[in-house]
């Protein structure tokens, strides 16, 4: 069993070099101490926080500074794009009108890192 994820959860992202936050608004949400989330709090600077800095090569920002620099890779800050919801989420629990989201769950980022959940906030409600 996964552990429900709630709003202040520590994230990481594959080419990030610091660890991010996700922020879960409270409309229409479970809300214990802090709002539950669900698979739909995956959008880039309202939900998914930056990770400092972005190290790949897919990222425009980091390629041409990489290039500028001779192909040394120079790292620009993160801004991460998210258009995918978080996957897979909870197959039985619903938090509003979409799946909860668990700590397992992952997210992409169309700059090809892979956006995992590392704290999920709370440790006392679990889900499937």
């Amino acid at each position: 069993m996964g552990q429900f994820v709630c709003a202040g959860a520590s994230l990481q992202c594959s080419f990030g070099l610091a660890p991010g936050a996700l922020m879960v608004m409270p409309a229409n949400r479970v809300i214990q101490s802090l709002p539950y989330a669900n698979i739909m709090d995956s959008k880039p600077m309202v939900n998914i926080l930056p990770f400092g800095m972005c190290q790949s090569l897919a990222n425009p920002t980091v390629a041409s500074a990489t290039a500028a620099a001779f192909g040394v890779l120079t790292p620009m800050p993160c801004v991460p794009v998210t258009a995918a919801p978080w996957a897979p989420g909870s197959p039985t629990v619903m938090v509003g009108t979409f799946p909860a989201l668990n700590n397992s769950s992952k997210c992409m980022c169309n700059w090809g890192g892979v956006i995992q959940i590392v704290n999920p906030g709370q440790v006392t409600v679990q889900v499937p």
